[in-house]
């Protein structure tokens, strides 16, 4: 077997060298500066590259390693934040020109914790506008690395490619509809969104207050793990975040999978859904019960929730910029439709999707007393046309379609994990999505370990 590229590497296979002095954070922090300042104008991956910052960082994690100090598992490791997170004196522009300007006077709460944790900041990365479904006008969306012609995914676009065509060892999405998930079933990557309340959010400009979540997008669930044992945890500076004790995510991974059960809804599954993505999820689920798993047949009943999944994130988002719109309307892109329709909504229509929401969660949570885990694909369409193509636009007027694998779980605020299993016709590994009980990531995270590996080894884009 060819030996990957370095910049290739997983980010606990690069830390475990960096740890053992093998190699250097700052040798390793320049090759990945010099390789996103020539390889990054065919991705447009990244809007700030954070060079003095990220050499000082590498400095700093050498100088502590070379003394036995190693503050994380991924201390040393270079990583990117999705440009949805404040980054104190550094261009936080949340996707807008509006705020291309705009250097806010602290860090996000987990920009805070990777940095703590010893990890290295190369850059912020590209999102579409204020994380909504598009790019504006004025910021070219970056390039899917495996396929050009694919669409790159919604607003964690720019983390899902960096992160893939090896311009970060992981980095970090928000998720509000699928925006953790849809990029990383595009780019072949390994994608969580943690259960709601289980990240802070402080410090993350918001679409929808009660739909965000902040989590990891990695080449391995492993490095998934290791990067939520960093940022998750009770933040007295977001009320919402959860006192409740994060789990060994990292020490629990290789526990196996023997006697879970698995939920799969074959309807659900299948109705809608491209014919490649319904044969990956029903050969993870013959693999999972080889392995010892029970497959049990359950009923996902979503109702409403994908249809009016803009009625609550327009309701939000328009109190999310209240300050600029509608007076700077101007200065704003497609997402102004969304605004617009927020203003507009009735109280009666929010409140309506607040009581499917309830309505919803309790169905989920009768049905997690007989399954452990759902599982089903992380979007209904295979690695669709390009953002742009007259193809897309069409995709994008389906958006309500679009959202049935995954914002259904931003409603209930559920755990869910993304990954890849092999490749499909379109040169893009098949994405499959693992649902589980409020704060059981690390169950998600064993299942999702038992599923890599016996996936396709090694799936990187050639580039």
């Amino acid at each position: 077997m060819t030996e990957l590229p370095l910049y290739f590497d997983d980010a606990l296979s690069l830390a475990e060298k960096l740890h053992k002095g093998e190699i250097s954070s700052l040798s390793v922090t320049e090759m990945m500066l010099s390789r996103i300042n020539t390889t990054d104008i065919e991705f447009g991956a990244y809007t700030t590259i954070t060079a003095e910052l990220a050499l000082q960082q590498a400095e700093q994690a050498d100088r502590e390693i070379s003394r036995g100090k190693i503050r994380s598992p991924l201390h040393g490791v270079p990583i990117a934040v999705k440009d949805l997170l404040d980054t104190k004196g550094i261009s936080s522009s949340y996707g807008m020109p509006l705020y291309s300007e705009h250097k806010p006077t602290s860090d996000a709460t987990v920009v805070r914790k990777l940095a703590e944790a010893g990890t290295v900041l190369l850059g912020k990365t590209k999102l579409t506008e204020g994380a909504f479904v598009r790019h504006h006008p004025a910021i070219t969306p970056p390039v899917n690395p495996w396929n050009p012609e694919c669409w790159a995914g919604v607003s964690s676009s720019g983390s899902g490619v960096a992160t893939a065509a090896g311009l970060c060892y992981a980095s970090i999405g928000t998720d509000t509809g699928g925006s953790i998930r849809f990029p990383s079933a595009l780019n072949g990557l390994v994608g969580l969104k943690p259960t709601w309340g289980r990240v802070s959010r402080h410090g993350v400009f918001p679409l929808a207050y009660s739909l965000d979540h902040v989590g990891p997008m990695t080449r391995s669930v492993g490095d998934a793990a290791a990067m939520l044992h960093i940022i998750a945890g009770l933040d007295v500076l977001d009320a919402t975040s959860s006192p409740r004790e994060p789990s060994d995510y990292l020490g629990n991974l290789n526990k196996g999978v023997s006697g879970l059960r698995i939920g799969i809804d074959q309807s659900y599954v299948a109705t809608d859904t491209d014919s490649e993505l319904v044969d990956a999820v029903n050969e993870v689920g013959d693999c999972l019960q080889r392995l010892g798993c029970k497959l049990v047949d359950i009923t996902i009943a979503y109702g409403n929730l994908c249809d009016g999944w803009a009625h609550t994130a327009a309701v939000e988002a328009a109190h999310g910029h209240r300050e600029t719109f509608p007076e700077q309307r101007e200065k704003y892109g497609s997402i102004k439709e969304l605004l617009d329709f927020g203003l507009s909504t009735s109280a009666e229509s929010y409140m309506q999707m607040e009581m499917a929401r309830r309505a919803f969660k309790a169905q989920l949570e009768a049905t997690f007393q007989s399954i452990d885990i759902i599982l089903c694909p992380s979007m209904p369409a295979y690695a669709p046309p390009k953002e742009g193509s007259a193809e897309m636009d069409q995709v994008g007027q389906g958006l309500s379609d679009m959202l049935k694998f995954t914002a259904p779980y931003n409603y209930s605020g559920s755990p869910t994990l993304s990954l890849p299993w092999r490749p499909g016709s379109k040169n893009i590994p098949l994405g499959v999505q693992l649902i589980g009980r409020d704060f059981e990531e690390g169950v998600l995270l064993q299942v999702g370990k038992a599923i890599e590996q016996r996936a396709t080894p090694a799936m990187h884009p050639k580039l």
